[in-house]
């Protein structure tokens, strides 16, 4: 069976190509200005699925790359902290040396005894160190100042916190940064603890007794030793830090890119869609235009 096209139904057709031929080039011409593909979730479901997902990626991984930032600052000041400490102890060994040779006569004893004194103070003042107003050697307790700074006080008695302190830096990655003041100076009781060395120090110093000298010698190079190979442990620390934050940013880069795939848009494809869809366009006005250009007076020849 034959179906009558009516001009009504001509006009219905063509009104509706016409404005689906323009909604297609205004969309193409927002996605020009705006430069993205999807400004709306209908634009594409499935597309806004993924861009959600790589936007909540990145969240996190800056959140991890801040931890990372903030754990490789913490380990620096620590190493840094734990190199001047070697600077003492170096010098405090020469003091040892020189004092236990005999050479020294009771006033350079005396003048031993306050340097020795005053390397005490300087160990206590790396004891005391901070980063970002937390005591570095305090555990969690880093609120707290480890080593109170008083006269008459016995800071070979103090036991630090020997709680780990730990960044979150990776999924389900926790890492300890700090290194207690027990591990690096030394436990209450302990022989090599290195104020209770230099307090041995300082009195054999002050009575000129050169073989006690001799003897503290070997809780000094314990100690020495206990030290250096805390700061290796943090170097160590510092060196999986640094892989953690490089793989980050590799993971950053990586998804930017995916990101930029699902959202950003192929700018010199976008122009030639745009420029296809308003030639159609112009075509379907001047086409239209000769279709519907018949009147009445047509109908009536």
């Amino acid at each position: 069976m034959t179906i009558r096209m009516t001009s009504n139904m001509m006009s219905s057709t063509l009104l509706g190509n016409l404005n689906r031929n323009m909604y297609n080039m205004d969309s193409l011409e927002n996605q020009i200005s705006s430069g993205r593909k999807i400004s709306k979730p209908s634009d594409d479901p499935v597309g806004v699925t993924y861009a959600l997902r790589y936007r909540s990626q990145l969240a996190g991984n800056e959140q991890f790359q801040r931890s990372t930032d903030s754990a490789q600052s913490w380990l620096d000041e620590t190493d840094s902290q734990m190199g001047s400490a070697s600077d003492v102890m170096t010098r405090l060994k020469e003091l040892m040396v020189q004092a236990s040779t005999g050479t020294y006569s009771d006033t350079d004893m005396q003048a031993a005894a306050n340097e020795v004194e005053q390397l005490k103070k300087q160990l206590v003042d790396i004891g005391n160190s901070k980063f970002g107003g937390k005591f570095i050697f305090n555990g969690q307790d880093y609120g707290s100042i480890p080593y109170p700074v008083a006269d008459g006080t016995d800071y070979s008695q103090i036991d630090t916190d020997n709680s780990a302190v730990k960044y979150v830096i990776g999924e389900n990655i926790q890492f300890q940064i700090n290194t207690t003041g027990n591990e690096f100076f030394g436990m209450k009781g302990e022989s090599d603890n290195v104020f209770a060395v230099m307090d041995r120090v300082i009195t054999a110093m002050k009575t000129g007794q050169k073989g006690d000298i001799t003897n503290e010698m070997g809780g000094l190079e314990t100690r020495t030793t206990k030290m250096l190979a805390a700061r290796s442990e943090v170097g160590a620390r510092t060196n999986r830090v640094e892989l953690v934050n490089s793989r980050l940013l590799d993971q950053e880069t990586n998804t930017t890119t995916l990101l930029s795939k699902t959202e950003d848009l192929d700018v010199a494809e976008a122009v030639i869609k745009a420029t296809s869809a308003q030639t159609v366009y112009q075509a379907a006005l001047k086409s239209s235009a000769n279709i519907m250009s018949t009147s009445l007076i047509d109908f009536m020849r």
